[in-house]
C-alpha cells in the first residue's frame, strides 16, 4: 500500500525493484485502462514507442534491466524538461518532444540487489517491491480463505466495496450541500429546496453511518474466523522464504512466487479431496443418492484438524517441489533448514541451540580438563567448554 502511495503521487518516475514480480502485475492491471505501452531497453522500437507516448500522455513501463541503463533515455528518467511559456518539452537527441501531463514512466527490474549509479537513484523514485514474509503470510491467508471458506471471502470483498461506495455518496453529498449554500441567494430559510435538500441528505447519511458500523461489525467477524488459517500461511510464508535463500547454496537454485502459489493450491485441493472425499458414480440403474448440503462452518475440533493437515500438507508439497530441482548432497542441507526454522518458529529450539549446533563455538579461554576426562583430545575438551557456554541445558 505505501509502495503504491509513493508510486502514483511521486513527481519523478519510479524505479521497481521487483523480483516476485507483483509490483509490475499491479502496474499493468491499474494502467491497462491507459494504454500502458511495455517495452525493453533491448527493443527496436524502444524511441519511437517513448517519443509517441511523450507527446500522447500514454505512460510507459521499461521491464526487466540489468544493471546498466542506456543514456539514450537518461532526459527522459531524469526528467530533462524545457519549459517555454506554458508549454513543457523533453530533448531526446536532437529533437524536442512535448511534454503530456498526463505521461509516466515507470522503469523495473527483477533483480533483487542491483548496482545503479547514485546519479539514477537521485534521478528516480526508487521503489522496493520485494515480498516481506509478513506481507506474503497476509497474501497466503487471503489465497487460503478464498479457496477453503469462499463465502467469507466473497462476503468480504463485498463489504469492501460496499464501504468505499458509501465514502463516495457522501462526499457526493457534501461537494453538492457546499456548492448549494455558496450559489444560495437571499434568505437561506426561504429556500424550501435546499431545506429539503439538507433534510434528505441529513437521513441518508445518517443510514449510511448505520450501514458502516453493521459493515464494521460483520468484518470483525469475518476477520476472527480468517484468523483460523493463518498457521496455515505462516507455513507457506516459512517455506518460501527458505526456498529464496537457496540461492546462497547455489546460484542455480532460483524460485518464483507464481510457482510457489501453484503448490500452495495444490495442498488445498489434496486436504479437501482427503478431507470430503467425493462420492463415487451411482451404478447404472440405480438411483443417485441426495447430496448433503455442503457445510459451511466446521466445529472447532474439524476446524483444527483441517488447519493441521493443510500446515503438514503445504510443508511436505513445499519441500517436495524444491526437492526435485535441487542437487542430491544439498537435499539434506534442505531438510534440515527446514526442521531447524519449523522448530525455531514453534519455540522449541533457540537460535543459541542452532548456532552451537551448526558453528560448535569454540570458547578463547578453556577451563581446566578434569583428570576423569582425559580420554577426551584438547579439541573435544574445547568444544564441550564452548557448547556449556552457548548453551545452558548443557
Amino acid at each position: 500500500m505505501q509502495n503504491g502511495a509513493i508510486l502514483t503521487n511521486s513527481d519523478r518516475y519510479t524505479l521497481m525493484i521487483d523480483p516476485q514480480l507483483q509490483g509490475i502485475t499491479w502496474i499493468k492491471q491499474r494502467y491497462a485502462d491507459a494504454n500502458l505501452q511495455v517495452t525493453r531497453l533491448t527493443n527496436k522500437k524502444l524511441i519511437p514507442t517513448l517519443e509517441q507516448s511523450i507527446e500522447a500522455g500514454k505512460p510507459v513501463l521499461i521491464e526487466n534491466l540489468e544493471n546498466s541503463i542506456d543514456a539514450v533515455i537518461q532526459p527522459v528518467y531524469a526528467r530533462a524538461i524545457i519549459k517555454k511559456g506554458k508549454n513543457s518539452y523533453i530533448k531526446m537527441g536532437d529533437k524536442e518532444l512535448s511534454l503530456d501531463p498526463k505521461f509516466k514512466l515507470f522503469l523495473h527490474t527483477k533483480l533483487s540487489n542491483p548496482h545503479y549509479p547514485p546519479e539514477i537513484q537521485a534521478e528516480c523514485t526508487l521503489i522496493n517491491f520485494t515480498v516481506t514474509e509478513k506481507g506474503l503470510e497476509d497474501q497466503l491467508l487471503s489465497l487460503v480463505v478464498k479457496k477453503e471458506r469462499p463465502d467469507l471471502s466473497a462476503l468480504k470483498e463485498d463489504l469492501i466495496q460496499q464501504q468505499n461506495n458509501f465514502k463516495i455518496t457522501l462526499r457526493d453529498l457534501e461537494a453538492d450541500l457546499l456548492q448549494r449554500l455558496v450559489n444560495q441567494q437571499g434568505d437561506i430559510l426561504e429556500d424550501i429546496d435546499l431545506i429539503e435538500n439538507l433534510e434528505r441528505s441529513k437521513a441518508l447519511s445518517t443510514d449510511i453511518k448505520e450501514k458502516v458500523e453493521n459493515a464494521k461489525i460483520t468484518s470483525i467477524a469475518i476477520d476472527e474466523a480468517s484468523e483460523h488459517y493463518r498457521p496455515a500461511a505462516e507455513r507457506g510464508a516459512l517455506v518460501y522464504f527458505m526456498m529464496i535463500e537457496l540461492t546462497k547454496i547455489h546460484s542455480f537454485y532460483k524460485f518464483s512466487l507464481d510457482s510457489f502459489i501453484n503448490v500452495i493450491n495444490r495442498a488445498i485441493d489434496i486436504v479437501a479431496a482427503r478431507m470430503n472425499p467425493k462420492k463415487p458414480e451411482p451404478v447404472e440403474g440405480e438411483e443417485p443418492a441426495q447430496e448433503e448440503p455442503e457445510e459451511k462452518e466446521m466445529d472447532p475440533a474439524t476446524l483444527k484438524l483441517r488447519v493441521t493437515n493443510l500446515i503438514e500438507q503445504i510443508t511436505f508439497e513445499g519441500y517436495d517441489y524444491t526437492r526435485r530441482g535441487t542437487f542430491e548432497k544439498h537435499k539434506l542441507i534442505i531438510a534440515t533448514m527446514l526442521c531447524l526454522r519449523i522448530n525455531k518458529r514453534k519455540k522449541l529450539i533457540n537460535d543459541s541451540e542452532e548456532s552451537a549446533l551448526i558453528k560448535k563455538e569454540m570458547p578463547l579461554e578453556v577451563e581446566n580438563q578434569p583428570s576423569s576426562l582425559m580420554f577426551m583430545s584438547e579439541l573435544v575438551w574445547a568444544a564441550v567448554c564452548g557448547l556449556s557456554q552457548a548453551v545452558k541445558t548443557f
